[in-house]
């Protein structure tokens, strides 16, 4: 299964450095329900399910998390802030920890909370649309931001077909 838009990611570069630009990218990448956490969720979902066919579209999809993650990583470096692993609100660093993910088993649960990820995912990534001016961090924004509509209608059908 495809698990990407197939669809080329725009050159990863921003119109000038902007550490405020950095802070709020930092709930994309590095918060409870940023990349880093998508990354982790879905690769401790490929150990535990036991439906073969499912835990490689796990895999697939945390594969796609980890490119998300390493441009935002980026992005956020070319804005002049170090893209360390937290997440950056009013000055204070809350450093990603392993509670942010659910430890779930059972493979009902598992894709219903993934599909409610999806949807914080994409309702956080159309919030900074509306707040950040860059040009180019908009439209890469606008092409991961395919990619978590994909991830949502993939988990949607797994769960249907449950």
């Amino acid at each position: 299964m495809n698990c990407r838009i197939q669809k080329p990611y725009p050159k990863i570069k921003v119109e000038k450095k902007s550490k405020d630009t950095a802070r709020i990218l930092s709930h994309l990448y590095a918060s409870n329900e940023g990349e880093l956490t998508a990354v982790l969720q879905y690769s401790y979902e490929t150990f535990v399910v036991d439906d073969k066919e499912i835990a490689q579209i796990l895999k697939e999809i945390s594969i796609v998390e980890m490119h998300h993650l390493a441009i935002l990583g980026k992005i956020i470096d070319l804005l002049g802030a170090s893209p360390i692993y937290a997440e950056i609100n009013r000055g204070e660093e809350t450093y990603w920890n392993a509670d942010f993910i659910y430890y779930d088993t059972d493979l009902k649960t598992i894709l219903e909370i993934n599909m409610e990820e999806e949807k914080h995912a994409i309702q956080n990534y159309q919030m900074v649309l509306n707040v950040i001016e860059d040009i180019y961090i908009k439209e890469m924004i606008k092409r991961i931001l395919e990619d978590e509509y994909l991830h949502l209608e993939i988990f949607m059908r797994l769960r249907q077909n449950l």
